[in-house]
């Protein structure tokens, strides 16, 4: 029993936020599982690191450009391939959870975020290819994917909405969803709110105004508040898209090794989870339910940054629109690398 048991046994889940050739060849994600995670998301940044920056791939990128692939065929055989095998690992968690977990998530080309209706259609595209009911696909959250979302989830395509982080974003993505639903729509979806941006960006910020009483607590703070939104847009949901907390590695060395785990912990959610920190979290976190305390005091701190002159709305918007930069850099990147191996 490990604290990822601990946190599920509460009512979260708890997924890796990591994939690459090797760790689904040599069994280490069936370790992973052993270890109580129930789920994996990827990302163009991590494909990169996994395809770009390893030699793990270059005999496959040799035998299809050897074929006739181009890059861009030669990315998508890539990442389809590999979530496909991590998402037949993950079967039995989806088949011993009802379909709650088991999820294995792939991203369409984050170039698309501004473009809803190729979102819809290479979204339909690759659910389809996958052909498996425990895959997600990630749009980000930008206005014309949170359209797509609803088209998505119409159409029962499993969604992970993706680069959420203003209170805002996260209502639309919500209603959204609930959209979809009401339109006959039964996939499955969680909504990716990022967390250790918003601490970076306001930090720096209360910083320069001299202020540090509220340094390290306002991306809890507003997850918390999140939370409390999310039991109110669906009470009483026959379906519920869970809220999944994103980026939850700790950037800060001042602060705990597992500071966006232990302190957002409660029912109905997931969290993603790099590997450095998923092996702090289980070589010496605690799990127990925080998500639901100090609501108060959040909103206290939520007021004072307002006060100080903090636009929390501003920041979380400038991260959204650095978050789809540094996807779409890491997708260019990768695909460049792809082409560089080839020839």
């Amino acid at each position: 029993m490990t604290a990822i048991h601990q946190a599920f046994n509460m009512g979260q889940s708890i997924w890796l936020d990591y994939i690459n050739r090797e760790l689904v060849a040599s069994g280490g994600l069936q370790e992973w599982i052993n270890l109580g995670v129930t789920g994996v998301t990827t990302n163009p940044s991590i494909f990169e690191n996994a395809i770009a920056k390893t030699a793990d791939y270059d005999g496959a990128i040799k035998s299809l450009s050897s074929s006739g692939k181009s890059t861009a065929e030669i990315y998508e055989v890539l990442t389809v391939q590999e979530v496909g095998a991590a998402a037949d690992i993950m079967r039995q968690v989806y088949d011993r959870t009802n379909g709650k977990d088991g999820y294995v998530s792939l991203e369409v080309n984050p170039l698309l975020a501004s473009d809803r209706d190729t979102t819809i259609s290479e979204a339909k595209r690759l659910f389809a290819l996958l052909n498996r009911p425990n895959v997600m696909i990630k749009i980000p959250a930008t206005p014309e994917g949170i359209s797509a979302l609803t088209e998505c989830i119409a159409s029962n395509v499993n969604v992970n909405s993706t680069l959420i982080f203003s209170h805002s974003q996260y209502v639309d993505v919500a209603k959204a969803y609930l959209e979809g639903v009401n339109r006959g729509g039964r996939a499955a979806s969680v909504a990716s709110v990022f967390v250790s941006r918003v601490d970076g960006a306001v930090d720096k910020l209360l910083a320069e105004k001299g202020e540090t009483s509220l340094c390290g607590k306002i991306a809890v703070d507003g997850i918390k508040l999140m939370y409390q939104e999310f039991r109110r847009l669906f009470a009483g949901a026959s379906q519920v898209q869970r809220p999944l907390w994103a980026s939850t590695g700790t950037k800060n060395k001042a602060y705990s090794d597992v500071k966006y785990v232990e302190e957002l912990i409660g029912p109905d959610t997931v969290n993603t989870v790099p590997p450095a920190t998923l092996e702090a979290f289980v070589n010496h976190g605690k799990a127990s339910l925080t998500l639901e305390t100090g609501i108060a005091e959040a909103e206290a701190d939520m007021k004072k940054l307002a006060e100080i002159g903090v636009d929390i709305n501003a920041v979380c918007a400038k991260l959204l629109d650095d978050g789809l930069k540094s996807f779409n850099a890491a997708f260019e990147s990768l695909m460049s690398a792809i082409e560089s191996k080839a020839r």
